[in-house]
């Protein structure tokens, strides 16, 4: 659990500032999630755990286990994307490799926020500690790309390891 989390989680139910923080992803607008990121602790600069408390304030449901790839997989199935030829993407799936796809810290930032609003609607939690770990990490190597990619299409396998 990271110490931003649980900042977080204490003005959860404070629709004021969780409005503010939801200003971060406009440009225009950023000067106001400033006063908010000071009260919980994180600096102007910190590019990172500001999207973080953004997207918080955007989809608060959270949960302590999985990785991205989880999460965009548990969208998936809420959403009932069967496929009935393998040979196709489902929507979800295109979205998620087109998410795996991201160079730019603003390209990855909008796809991530994309696919937590896809989670919001659907009543799918994220697990904002370890997001924020691997956005850190992301352009480092391809560690994370590899451990989403793995969650998302060999979930099975993950759910094998866990149980040992």
């Amino acid at each position: 659990m990271s110490r931003l989390t649980e900042r977080l989680r204490r003005f959860k139910d404070d629709r004021g500032i969780m409005a503010n923080l939801r200003c971060i992803y406009v440009d225009s607008k950023k000067h106001r999630a400033w006063p908010a990121l000071n009260r919980l602790g994180v600096p102007i600069n910190d590019g990172v755990s500001a999207f973080i408390a953004g997207l918080y304030a955007t989809h608060p449901e959270e949960t302590a286990t999985g990785n991205f790839g989880h999460t965009c997989k548990a969208i998936e199935r809420h959403r009932d994307e069967s496929r009935p030829d393998d040979s196709k993407l489902s929507a979800t799936e295109r979205r998620f490799q087109h998410l795996l796809t991201a160079e730019t810290d603003a390209e990855l930032h909008n796809r991530v926020l994309r696919m937590v609003l896809m989670a919001r609607s659907q009543g799918v939690p994220v697990n904002y500690a370890k997001l924020e770990t691997d956005l850190r990490i992301w352009k480092l190597s391809d560690r994370v790309k590899i451990d989403w990619a793995s969650a998302f299409w060999a979930p099975e396998a993950l759910s094998a390891e866990e149980e040992v």
